[in-house]
C-alpha cells in the first residue's frame, strides 16, 4: 500500500530534476564563503525580496531565531500573535537563545494589525521591558494557512518605522501567502527589516531556509550562525535544491491550493466534521467533537494508507504539496466518505 502523507509539506522528496541539479552543481567551503551555489542562492533570494543580502541556514527556526537575536538585546520584548511559530514551535528559543520575552496578541487567525501592535508597545519606563521587535507569520501555520493583505502589511511596516521597532517576517510559506493574495515578492520590498524564507515546505527542497536583510544584518547573522553551529561546508548540494525549487516550484503552488480546497469541500460533507477554518493556501485545519473522534479518524485514515496529524485536542491538519497527486486526492476523498464516527459525545 502506497502512503499518502498529508502531515506536512515538509515530507516531500526531491524530484528527479532537483536531484540532478544537486548532483551536478559546483560546490566549495561555505564557511569560507567559497561555495558558488550557496552564493547564487543567497543573492537570488535577496534580489527577489529587494534586500541587500541573504544567508543560507539549515532551518526556518534558525532563520527566525537569528533575526530576533540580532534585532534585540536580552530583556527586550517581541510582539507577535499567540499562534506564531516563534512562540509555539521553536522550543523556547527566544528565551534560551536571546533572553527575550514575548507579548502575545489575539489576532484574526494569526494575523495581527497595526492598531493592536500600537496598543501593545510598552511605554518608556525603567520598570517595563523594551518593545523591540514585531514578528508576523505569513502564512500562519497554526491558524490554518491564513495570509495577510498587503494593505495591512504596509500599515504594520509604517507603524514599526514610526515607533523605531524592528519588523521580522516569518515567511516559512511566504510564496503560498503571496499567491493567496495575488501578490509578488517585490510588493514586500522595503516593508521588513528581515525575512526568513523556507525552501523545504511548499517549495519541496529537502533542507534549508534563507534569511534576507541588509548587509550589516546578514554579516552579523553569519557570525551568530557559526556560533550556533549552523556553518556548513559544501552546502551547495543543498543550495542547488533550493535554486531548483525557486525556478520550478513556485508557480505550481496554485495546484496545492486548489487541492486543499477540494479536500476541504469533501470534509464539509462529513457529519462528524464540526468546523473547518477558511482555506486560503495549502493547509486544511478542521475540528471534530472530541479527542476520541480525532484518534478514530486518524486511525481510519492510516489503515487506508493516509497520514494526517493531530493539531490540538479536537483538530486535525492536512497539508497538500507536490507529492500529493490527483490520484492521491481522489483516493483520499473516497476513504473519507467511508469513515464512520458516531456522534454520541
Amino acid at each position: 500500500m502506497r502512503l499518502i502523507d498529508f502531515r506536512s509539506d515538509t515530507v516531500t522528496k526531491p524530484t528527479d530534476g532537483m536531484l540532478k541539479a544537486m548532483f551536478m552543481t559546483e560546490v566549495g567551503d561555505d564557511v569560507f564563503g567559497e561555495d558558488p551555489t550557496v552564493v547564487r542562492l543567497e543573492k537570488k533570494m535577496a534580489k527577489l525580496f529587494g534586500m541587500d543580502a541573504g544567508l543560507f541556514v539549515p532551518s526556518g527556526t534558525m532563520g527566525n531565531q537569528l533575526a530576533l537575536h540580532i534585532h534585540s538585546k536580552p530583556g527586550d520584548e517581541v510582539i507577535c500573535d499567540f499562534q506564531s511559530h516563534i512562540y509555539q514551535y521553536e522550543s523556547g528559543g527566544l528565551a534560551a537563545n536571546s533572553g527575550l520575552q514575548v507579548k502575545l496578541l489575539q489576532g484574526d487567525r494569526g494575523r495581527i494589525n497595526a492598531e493592536q501592535i500600537k496598543m501593545a508597545i510598552n511605554a518608556d519606563f525603567d520598570w517595563l521591558s523594551k518593545s523591540r521587535v514585531v514578528s508576523i507569520e505569513n502564512t500562519c501555520n497554526k491558524a490554518g494557512g491564513s495570509a495577510y493583505e498587503l494593505d495591512e502589511l504596509i500599515n504594520i511596516s509604517r507603524l514599526a518605522k514610526e515607533k523605531n521597532l524592528k519588523l521580522h517576517l516569518d515567511g516559512a510559506r511566504i510564496f503560498n501567502g503571496l499567491l493567496a493574495k495575488n501578490l509578488k515578492t517585490t510588493d514586500l520590498t522595503g516593508l521588513f527589516d528581515s525575512i526568513s524564507i523556507c525552501l523545504s515546505k511548499g517549495l519541496g527542497a529537502p533542507v534549508g531556509s534563507v534569511l534576507v536583510g541588509d548587509s550589516d544584518f546578514i554579516k552579523e547573522a553569519r557570525r551568530v550562525r557559526k556560533r550556533w553551529g549552523g556553518g556548513m561546508r559544501q552546502a551547495g548540494y543543498l543550495a542547488a535544491a533550493g535554486l531548483y525549487a525557486l525556478e520550478h516550484h513556485i508557480d505550481r503552488l496554485i495546484l496545492d491550493h486548489q487541492k486543499a480546497n477540494i479536500l476541504a469541500n469533501s470534509l464539509r460533507q462529513l457529519p462528524f466534521v464540526k468546523d473547518i477554518l477558511p482555506v486560503e493556501s495549502n493547509i486544511v485545519l478542521f475540528h471534530l467533537s472530541s479527542t476520541e473522534d480525532v484518534n478514530t479518524m486518524l486511525y481510519e485514515l492510516e489503515v487506508n494508507g493516509i497520514k494526517a496529524i493531530q493539531f490540538g485536542p479536537t483538530a486535525i491538519r492536512m497539508i497538500t504539496h507536490l507529492d500529493i497527486s490527483d490520484e492521491n486526492l481522489k483516493l483520499t476523498m473516497e476513504v473519507l466518505q467511508k469513515i464512520k464516527i458516531s456522534n454520541t459525545h
